[in-house]
């Protein structure tokens, strides 16, 4: 099994070099003679103290011979058990971070956790809005996990709609449960933040886990706000309760503004190209429009800074392509200098 400071040469190429970290479960990562950090296919490389120990050996070679291939030691496989107790559906949907430090700086595992004694029958699927892909599909035993796939940096800055179906059973049962069908949306962003990936009891790092098996009643009432709350209560002891004065109409400011300072938006960008950065804040843009239209507000005042005037740039695009029927200008100079962009939603 190679690890890092082991000393290579290529299979398929000339030179070799040193490896310094490895990009992923199959790739490493090798510093050559010149300095240069090439990332390599694990199968595409071999110790140079195993090249040397061929050279002693008399072989052949009027017969073609086959490379010694280095194949990564597999992980040992999680025995099923059946755990006293542990009869309730648990199902789980996870994110697990290869570079515990920099969670984005490589390889993504997906994982369908089965925290239970049902045996499951899954398909996991890609949703892009018009077609299901189904990447992974099979058969789950309890209290084990199962790995789906992994996402790598690009991926992740465009991520589509996660489907899980799955059927649990079990050999004997007194009752059975119903098949659960859960659609999952990651929001990009939380792959950029620390609080995101959290400690558990599947991995040995942070995670980031989605409830599959959760009651839909629940996942409904969880999206009540405290003031849903209110209103239900209010309307249920409306006959039983003295009609209370009504409350003042809070009125809509004539200003919003949005800070799209990066720093403002994500805890880190270690391991983000400008690209992504760019990306986050138009994410952050295109949601504040939407919001402010709903809430009909007068105006909004976006604050991108000067900098080079890109970001500026991709807010008057999309003013011009999606939003052509507002009018938009520089915000006050006195408040903001020449760093914000102010959009006229509605004139009264």
């Amino acid at each position: 099994m190679l690890k890092v400071g082991d000393k290579v040469k290529f299979l398929n190429d000339i030179g070799g070099g040193r490896v310094v970290h490895f990009q992923s479960k199959s790739i490493a990562v090798v510093e050559n003679e010149d300095g240069f950090e090439i990332p390599v296919m694990i199968t595409e490389l071999i110790k140079v103290a195993e090249v040397e120990s061929y050279t002693s050996v008399r072989r052949d070679f009027s017969k073609p011979t086959e490379p010694k291939v280095v194949e990564p030691d597999p992980e040992p496989e999680h025995v099923a058990e059946i755990i006293e107790g542990n009869d309730d559906p648990n199902f789980f949907l996870a994110f697990h971070p290869v570079d515990q430090h920099n969670p984005v700086g490589g390889e993504i595992e997906v994982y369908l956790i089965n925290d239970s004694n049902f045996t499951l029958l899954y398909q996991y699927a890609h949703f892009d809005g018009h077609k299901y892909e189904t990447v992974s599909a099979g058969e789950l035993e309890s209290n084990t996990k199962q790995h789906l796939e992994g996402l790598t940096t690009i991926e992740i800055s465009n991520l589509p709609k996660f489907w899980l179906r799955i059927i649990p059973y079990v050999k004997e049962a007194k009752r059975l449960v119903e098949p659960i069908s859960k659609e999952i949306t990651v929001n990009s962003v939380k792959f950029f933040k620390e609080k995101s990936f959290t400690t558990n009891d599947y991995f040995d790092g942070n995670a980031m886990i989605f409830d599959i098996s959760a009651n839909p009643l629940k996942d409904e009432v969880d999206k009540l706000t405290d003031s849903d709350f209110k209103k239900i209560v209010k309307e249920k002891d409306k006959g039983s309760r003295p009609i209370e004065p009504k409350k003042a109409i809070v009125k809509i400011p004539d200003i919003v503004e949005v800070d799209l300072h990066i720093e403002e938006l994500i805890d880190s960008t270690a391991g983000l190209s400008n690209r992504e950065i760019l990306d986050v804040q138009m994410d952050k843009f295109e949601r504040e429009m939407k919001l402010a239209l709903e809430n009909k507000v007068k105006r909004i005042v976006f604050i991108h800074g000067v900098g080079n005037g890109v970001l500026k740039q991709e807010v008057s695009k999309k003013l011009k392509s999606t939003y052509a029927r507002f009018n938009y200008q520089d915000a006050s100079f006195k408040e903001y200098g020449y760093g914000a962009t102010m959009v006229v939603l509605r004139r009264k």
